[in-house]
């Protein structure tokens, strides 16, 4: 599976498992969404995993800017609270971070 469609399955996972556990813990939701968080934390790891890279750290670095721009869409469409034009720019910055770590030529 290519790394442009794993970060971005990695990124719903992790914070559709995270969100889950906001939401039992400070949203006063039942604890039946822990199950599902917890499930969905365990397949954002498995993910995160599968990426080609020659360092865990170097995957994870680029996951950073990837899951930063995710989470200001899900902050839009699952609560509703639309990212302003400082969360944007910062939300480019990072991915274009993402892809200088994951792109740059580097010898074998």
């Amino acid at each position: 599976m290519p790394t442009a469609l794993i970060y971005p399955l990695a990124a719903l996972a992790e914070i559709a498992g995270c969100f889950a556990i906001w939401a039992w813990w400070r949203g006063g939701a039942s604890a039946l969404w822990l199950p599902p968080g917890v499930a969905s934390l365990v397949l954002f790891g498995w993910l995160l995993a599968q990426v080609e890279a020659g360092f865990a750290g170097r995957a994870f670095a680029a996951y950073g800017g990837v899951y930063i721009a995710a989470s200001l869409l899900w902050m839009w469409a699952a609560e509703g609270q639309r990212p302003d034009g400082w969360d944007v720019a910062g939300a480019v910055l990072c991915v274009i971070g993402a892809a200088l770590i994951l792109a740059a030529p580097r010898a074998a």
